[in-house]
């Protein structure tokens, strides 16, 4: 197999630290440990917590609340990872054995799509349609399934658009990828940070060949924990289990110990309303400040997540553009190409809303300063 770089990864990873402001992120302004204890009103002594291996698979306890949260799943259909990233690849790993191929919708986060193509490009993407609310193209999921895509990857919602799938979407899906015999893998991170009253549906449930995979870093402003999990049938839990022998071997004990805090009935509540809390303003300051902007900007605005995909009008490289923010402005953002679409970039939202509303004056100074 051949190295494949992330670009978005390692465009975050090398500079979110060396700027002024981040709006590269999409997740709210995160907790820390102890506004996790006060939110969750229970006597926690992180200090006592031993730092020995955990249970490699998540802790009982945490298992169970991880599956409270899903019609009809047990503990024994969790696994609990080092972040949603050792979810992702864990279920991939799995899914892709042998000459499987697979159909991605896209635009979507890089890493699996990456991983694929260094592993031979047995991959076909399906696009979510701007023009249909980002929404995807049915007919070219049903051609891949039919060309022998063994599972479907899906963002629900949708990074970096903001996007929910609507209910027909998702009953579509479900219908093709039983029909044809395929597995759904649906990354659901950003479930839980909606920006309206409905919470975004899961694929749980959809049919006997799903895998969800999902955090604490975003819907929940953890993202520090580094905290996972795969929900799957039970029949394959096992062999997922078994994969992570070879990775990471076992969460953090102080994660799991937190994340039980975090998961525990009435404090994921709380949290989950912060979320929104942050979500939903922040947002609000964000289209007042786009429409002040003279139509220089485009975007359908999230259903969820704090982010905002947005055209710009503007004839720059969208990467020279972010380069140019970073570099002289002291700002981070996503540039589009790092998701095959130039001239777009991916702003996060969910700061605090002084340094947010600074980081969108930057932004201004050097889109007048390139116009």
């Amino acid at each position: 197999m051949r190295y494949l770089p992330f670009r978005m990864e390692r465009w975050q990873s090398t500079y979110e630290h060396r700027v002024e402001i981040n709006l590269s992120e999409s997740g709210v302004h995160p907790l820390t440990t102890d506004e996790l204890i006060e939110l969750s009103g229970r006597d926690v002594d992180v200090g006592s917590t031993l730092l020995g291996y955990g249970q490699s698979n998540g802790s009982d306890e945490l298992r169970g609340l991880i599956a409270d949260q899903y019609e009809g799943a047990n503990d024994a259909s969790v696994l609990v990872t080092t972040g949603g990233a050792e979810a992702n690849f864990t279920c991939f790993w799995h899914l892709f054995e042998g000459d499987a191929k697979a159909a991605i919708v896209l635009p979507t986060y890089g890493q699996v799509p990456g991983l694929l193509e260094s592993f031979g490009s047995r991959l076909t993407g399906v696009s979510l349609r701007e023009e249909d609310g980002w929404q995807p193209d049915l007919e070219a999921l049903e051609a891949a399934l039919a060309d022998g895509a063994s599972f479907v990857l899906i963002t629900n919602p949708n990074n970096p658009t903001g996007a929910s799938l609507t209910r027909a979407s998702m009953d579509a899906i479900a219908e093709l990828t039983e029909r044809h015999g395929a597995w759904i893998l649906a990354d659901e991170v950003y479930a839980g940070a909606e920006s309206g009253d409905e919470r975004t549906p899961s694929f749980w449930g959809a049919h006997d060949r799903v895998l969800i995979t999902n955090s604490l870093s975003k819907a929940y402003g953890l993202p520090g924990l580094r905290l996972g999990w795969v929900l799957g049938p039970e029949r394959i839990m096992e062999e997922l289990w078994g994969r992570t022998d070879y990775t990471t071997i076992a969460p953090a004990s102080i994660s799991d110990q937190l994340a039980c805090v975090a998961l525990a009935p009435g404090t994921r509540e709380r949290i989950g309303e912060r979320t929104r809390g942050i979500v939903r303003k922040n947002l609000g300051v964000l289209e007042d400040w786009m429409s002040a902007q003279d139509g220089r900007f485009r975007y359908r605005a999230p259903d969820a997540g704090a982010i905002c995909y947005t055209h710009y009008d503007a004839s720059v490289n969208s990467s020279d553009f972010a380069d140019k923010l970073r570099t002289e402005k002291s700002l981070l953002v996503v540039p589009g190409d790092h998701f095959g679409m130039d001239h777009y970039l991916r702003l996060g939202f969910g700061n605090p809303e002084e340094e947010l509303l600074e980081g969108l004056g930057r932004i201004r100074e050097a889109f007048d300063e390139v116009s």
